[in-house]
């Protein structure tokens, strides 16, 4: 069992166990956003509860978290009325800080968040005609500073929590209105609305692509996608569920035995030169290692292909010797592939341009006519900086006095609709 110290909390009777694992908060409780149902039940069992007892609460409470949405323990309705004061003394249903919410003219929303500690990091919601696209972050900041990437030009601060991961997924539920009816106001639910399912829903697929490199947060990851996997709580399948790489190989390998979810790769550029320029990483890991570890993926297969990211880059990785270079690599290793071709979506002091539509099409062609595809990705967001590659802290873009002016407004806004 995890060693525990326990924390005094002014009129309190007993000290609450705060795990060493768990971040504690101020007030001393415990949040328990992010934690799976054994590690629940632990913390119960350590609180005072007896064996049989942490075992049903814990059951209970994972139920009402990830499955029903609520953040408040009286929502709880088929557990004692004298017990949810017990637990609200001890442990706390948290969600990241909403500092900014903005809406696209195209639909996509994107969202500032703040953790606890105060650190801000963003995640983008996409809908699309056949599915809705939420694109979450696992680092405050980036550490690999490719080159044509906003986020890159971060300083990594610190890596997020299971629960700061997951909390994004739950956040977004939260705004889209799509936990089970009733739960979120603290009502009780009907039983025909019990089964919880991603169809129907406007979320229906996440894409671990936001801020950060998510093989280099690999447990906090595993901890977050494991919770929005499993049946009992939010019950997305791992068959929606992307994971993209810059290419950190040594992990890459592991992400599909222990996680399991589809494979994105940040490829950009099919030549040692040019990788090297973009996405410094490629020094490290170069280009043959890098596919062959996407060659020995578990799970690849032609019915489940690898996703290759290409931003298309002016005069630097688009011309049509570029295009047949990587259909060769691809063929070469063997590869179940498709090729996302991205414009590049440019930023205030970027070293680079997008490459001419003409050209993209022309690449694109190319890769086609070689039975790969390679669809031009259509750039969404980008009148809010929430584009592929634009994310980047608000922090270093307004002032915090504004922010905070411009949430009282959009509340009054709101308050009054």
């Amino acid at each position: 069992m995890t060693q525990t110290t326990l924390m005094s909390i002014p009129g309190q009777i007993d000290p609450v166990p705060v795990a060493r694992d768990i971040t504690p908060r101020e007030d001393g409780r415990v949040d328990l956003i992010g934690l799976p149902k054994d590690r629940i039940r632990e913390l119960f069992d350590e609180a005072g509860l007896d064996a049989k007892q942490a075992k049903l609460r814990a059951k209970q409470v994972f139920h009402w978290l990830y499955h029903r949405g609520v953040t408040d323990f009286e929502a709880m309705t088929d557990i004692a009325k004298t017990m949810r004061p017990w637990l609200a003394e001890r442990f706390f249903i948290g969600r990241p800080d909403v500092v900014e919410a903005q809406h696209s003219t195209d639909g996509t929303r994107k969202w500032l968040l703040r953790t606890s500690d105060g650190h801000e990091f963003e995640m983008v919601f996409i809908p699309d005609a056949d599915r809705g696209t939420l694109c979450v972050s696992s680092q405050v900041g980036c550490t690999l500073n490719c080159r044509f990437c906003h986020t890159g030009t971060m300083r990594l601060v610190r890596n997020l929590t299971p629960g700061e991961i997951v909390g994004q997924v739950m956040l977004a539920r939260d705004a889209l209105g799509e936990w089970p009816k009733g739960s979120m106001a603290g009502l009780e639910v009907e039983e025909d609305s019990a089964q919880y399912t991603s169809d129907g829903r406007l979320l229906t697929n996440i894409v671990m692509m936001g801020m950060g490199e998510p093989l280099y947060n690999f447990d906090n990851v595993k901890g977050a996608l494991k919770l929005v996997m499993d049946g009992e709580g939010l019950a997305l399948s791992k068959r929606r569920i992307t994971l993209s790489t810059s290419g950190v190989v040594p992990a890459m390998e592991r992400c599909g035995e222990e996680i399991g979810v589809n494979l994105a790769v940040s490829l950009h550029a099919v030549t040692k030169e040019i990788r090297d320029e973009i996405v410094p990483l490629n020094k490290k890991y170069g280009i043959d290692e890098l596919l062959e570890a996407c060659a020995a993926y578990p799970g690849a297969s032609n019915a489940r292909r690898i996703t290759f990211e290409y931003v298309m880059l002016k005069d630097k990785n688009d011309t049509d010797e570029h295009a047949h270079e990587l259909v060769r690599l691809l063929k070469h290793y063997k590869l179940p592939a498709k090729v996302n071709l991205i414009p590049f979506n440019p930023w205030p002091g970027a070293p680079y341009e997008c490459s001419t539509p003409d050209r993209v099409k022309r690449f694109s062609e190319i890769v086609f006519e070689h039975g790969i595809s390679a669809p031009v990705r259509t750039p969404r967001g980008r009148d809010i900086d929430a584009a592929c590659g634009q994310l980047k802290t608000a922090a270093e873009k307004k002032s915090r006095a504004q922010r905070d002016r411009e949430a009282a407004e959009a509340l009054e806004s709101a308050a009054t609709a």
